[in-house]
């Protein structure tokens, strides 16, 4: 089996559940790792005993890699992509891929020119929970589903904030739904299908930053089905939770802790073989990133290896930045946005 070496960009908070990932997942290495930060670069770098560089074109051009996993605030990770891409690197973006849906179609279009893989970082979708969540809407279990609601309710001091310049700033991170919850917003819509129109509240109530801190959006599905998204970093004390709940005429379901990672409530009318699951479906992460991350590379290689599908390529990563972006619009216009956005 080739080894696949993947490089890394942003010695952040994230970075390490992507370098322990990778120590678990057979045929695949981390090779590289680079920060603007060169203190931070080295510390990783000598800790994971691989080169480490300050410079993004440098680890391009001189580390030995098939892939790279950008890990920098979020309005970077498009030119990063791209640049990336030409250099022929197959592209693992965190959440969100972009800001803007045309640096997202700019990402996209540079991989597909370049004939690389685009993965974009929806590690949620793997927690046991919401996978038992999701065979049951395969399997019809709801039968009609009547509404969703995600909800955020998660504690960002102004501590937070304040520990880089880029955070709560719209040129490179957003605020609560387009960094917090991008994974709740992405689980809503691969759970309950697309988005027809959104209405949505905004405010920054609390935290010195140019972005939401809390904000609510209400959602009608295309099915006829009704959602809500509600979102806060302004719990005290503490994150208090993350959950997905799904009303159906034949079934009620409820997956919360912290972040989507046990079963609060599971309901049906008729008795299911995964009904037996629900008691070892909880899992006890000790950060909000869970535990899905090592799931996440194993797709990873196997589609490197021709041997599966992307679990989240860029065009499923495009999706839920665009359900976002709709529901800053309709926030700053007080209107009712539908969706698809239509592109100025």
């Amino acid at each position: 089996m080739t080894e696949i070496r993947v490089a890394l960009v942003g010695c952040g908070r994230i970075a390490k559940n992507h370098v322990e990932a990778l120590r678990q997942v057979e045929g695949m290495s981390l090779s590289a790792v680079c920060d603007v930060v060169a203190a931070r670069a080295q510390a990783m770098g000598e800790a994971e005993g691989v080169p480490w560089f300050s410079s993004y074109e440098q680890m391009l051009t001189d580390a030995p890699c098939e892939a790279v996993v950008i890990c920098t605030p979020s309005g970077l990770h498009p030119q990063q992509g791209i640049a990336a891409a030409r250099a022929g690197k197959h592209v693992i973006s965190e959440k969100p891929m972009a800001i803007t849906l045309s640096a997202a179609d700019e990402l996209v279009a540079a991989c597909d020119a370049a004939g690389v893989q685009l993965f974009v970082v929806k590690q949620n979708r793997l927690n046991p929970a919401i996978q038992l969540l999701r065979r049951a809407v395969d399997k019809g279990r709801f039968g009609r589903i009547f509404s969703a609601n995600a909800t955020v309710r998660w504690s960002r001091p102004q501590e937070y904030y304040d520990s880089a310049d880029w955070r709560g700033t719209w040129e490179f991170d957003g605020g609560a739904f387009m960094n917090q919850a991008s994974h709740y917003v992405d689980l809503i819509q691969w759970l309950v299908g697309p988005v027809e129109s959104v209405v949505a509240k905004t405010a920054t109530l609390a935290r010195r930053i140019e972005a939401e801190d809390i904000g609510a959006a209400v959602l009608k599905f295309r099915s006829g089905a009704i959602g809500v998204i509600e979102v806060s970093m302004l719990a005290f004390p503490r994150n208090l939770e993350g959950s997905i709940t799904i009303l159906g005429e034949r079934g009620s379901v409820k997956i919360g802790g912290t972040a989507v990672n046990k079963v609060d409530l599971w309901q049906f009318a008729e008795y299911d073989d995964d009904d037996k699951a629900i008691e070892t479906a909880a899992t006890n992460p000790p950060t909000v990133y869970g535990f899905g991350h090592l799931g996440y590379y194993q797709n990873v290689a196997a589609v490197l290896r021709g041997e599966a599908r992307p679990d989240t390529d860029g065009r499923g990563g495009r999706k839920s930045l665009e359900l976002i972006l709709g529901i800053y619009e309709s926030a700053r216009t007080g209107r009712e946005v539908p969706l698809p956005l239509v592109r100025r």
